[in-house]
């Protein structure tokens, strides 16, 4: 499955000589392939970091945080990179929107068998019920 996990990055590795043969603009390519990639680096950091996390405010914390502003670090880049050329911006949007779809597909696919071979967590036995009077 970890192989599965990265074929978002086969794409990104493949697009490349479509853009060159088909003329796409390379700007478009590049900023899109370097968000995706810095994104990725980000979303690797913080769930190592919300793994190791004692505190689950801290864990929701810190995967909310990551979600949102890596959603808005390629957006931006996209369009910043259409502000100066449409079309680079276009061809960044839809490879974009290609490399996404791919790694929310292969994660719906992939999630039931990662956590059928991931040891579950036990549960705490339940707490000791209350006494009344305060337990005297």
């Amino acid at each position: 499955m970890a192989v599965l996990r990265q074929l978002d990055l086969v794409a990104l590795v493949l697009a490349l000589p479509v853009f060159l043969v088909a003329g796409f603009p390379v700007a478009g390519y590049a900023a899109a392939a370097a968000a995706w990639l810095l994104q990725r680096a980000i979303r690797h950091y913080t769930t190592r970091r919300a793994r190791d996390a004692e505190d689950i405010r801290t864990t929701v914390g810190l995967m909310t945080a990551s979600m949102i502003g890596r959603g808005w670090l390629v957006a931006l880049t996209i369009f910043l990179v259409g502000v100066g050329d449409h079309k680079a911006g276009l061809a960044a949007a839809v490879l974009s929107i290609a490399l996404f779809t791919i790694y929310f597909t292969v994660g719906i696919v992939a999630r039931p068998f990662e956590a059928a071979g991931a040891s579950r967590p036990t549960r705490r036995p339940p707490a000791p019920p209350l006494q009344p009077n305060g337990g005297a």
